[in-house]
């Protein structure tokens, strides 16, 4: 730390002194409100085309927010010790038997499950089973 510093600390550490030991503090009363202020006025909202008339917002607002969908074929666990000790060649034995159906996650929940499909050299899924709304939420519970 330069001299200048130590200098710059002194004297900040003595006003803070200075102030911490002054017995009087000056008070300063609230203002009072203005006689001339006045209560603010909005206007109201108009319908527009995202919202419904029973005010509830339409699927429109929300159809072109992006989500992320995986499939996922199964899972484990494993010791790191194990992990690293992967290399080519090594399988990992998941929990699901070949032939059960994948599972289809949007944003890490469960939505539906398939099967998988090949279509022009490329791999994706049929879904076999839709996930009803009322069941994802008892699924997060």
């Amino acid at each position: 730390m330069s001299t200048t510093d130590k200098d710059a600390n002194d004297v900040l550490a003595d006003e803070w002194a200075d102030a911490l030991e002054q017995e009087e503090l000056e008070v300063v009363p609230a203002k009072k409100p203005s006689a001339k202020a006045k209560t603010a006025k909005f206007q109201e909202l108009e319908n527009d085309a995202d919202s419904e008339p029973d005010g509830e917002v339409s699927m429109n607002s929300i159809l072109d927010v992006p989500v992320i969908i995986s499939m996922e074929i199964g899972r484990t666990h494993i010791p790191i010790r194990n992990l690293l000790q992967l290399n080519q060649g090594s399988v990992v034995e998941l929990d699901r038997l070949a032939g059960e159906p994948m599972d289809v996650l949007v944003n890490g929940t469960l939505i539906a499950q398939g099967e998988v499909v090949v279509v022009n050299e490329k791999f994706g899924i049929r879904l076999t089973d839709v996930i009803s709304p009322t069941d994802r939420i008892k699924r997060l519970r």
